[in-house]
């Protein structure tokens, strides 16, 4: 069964020139045009914000191991429960040769041996962050910044928040997996047509 979002996808025929070219682009670098894109397309305003907020935000955040930022990320995404972001995030994970096997044990990475004690401490922060009310504590970010210095804490935090905005409009617009970790991706109706 096929979930719909609540607002459907721009399809192609409908967007204009930038959009197009968007989405190709999309598509050559993940396989498939990822449906928020495609949501998104029908403010073009906040489509090309977001494009190039989401660019520079990735090209930016180099500080952190790659691995401690994308389980922050990903336990983010699980926690809002935006199923579009933990799929996309996982492909992320393994195309970065990340060891995604490990992500089955991600509700015990407090005593796994899968995880660093950096990455635990990373995910905890996600946790804190994210819960409503935040929980953080100065003594959490002190020992992130003992760990990562306080450009790694502050990317750390602004990629949490990032992830927090992308999960709840995500999940807000009724946007869940398409299908990128397992290969499969092909929800977006006109994908194949296009």
């Amino acid at each position: 069964m096929t979930q719909k979002t609540r607002i459907e996808p721009l399809p192609p025929k409908r967007a204009g020139l930038l959009t197009r070219v968007m989405y190709r682009v999309a598509k050559r670098r993940y396989g498939q045009v990822p449906e928020p894109l495609t949501v998104v397309a029908h403010h073009r305003g906040l489509l090309v914000a977001s494009a190039v907020h989401e660019t520079m935000a990735q090209r930016a955040s180099r500080t952190l191991p790659a691995s401690v930022r994308e389980l922050a990320v990903l336990w983010t995404a699980r926690t809002i429960g935006c199923s579009w972001c933990v799929d996309f995030g996982s492909m992320l994970q393994r195309l970065d040769g990340l060891d995604v096997e490990r992500l089955k044990d991600i509700d015990s990475y407090a005593t796994s041996p899968a995880y660093t004690d950096d990455e635990r401490a990373a995910i905890a922060y996600a946790d804190a962050i994210t819960a409503d009310p935040h929980t953080v504590t100065d003594e959490q970010v002190a020992d992130l910044r003992a760990r990562f210095g306080d450009a790694g804490t502050i990317e750390l935090t602004y990629q949490i928040g990032l992830e927090n905005m992308r999960a709840r409009v995500n999940a807000a617009l009724g946007i869940t997996e398409q299908g990128f970790n397992s290969g499969d991706a092909c929800r977006i109706p006109w994908v194949t047509a296009s």
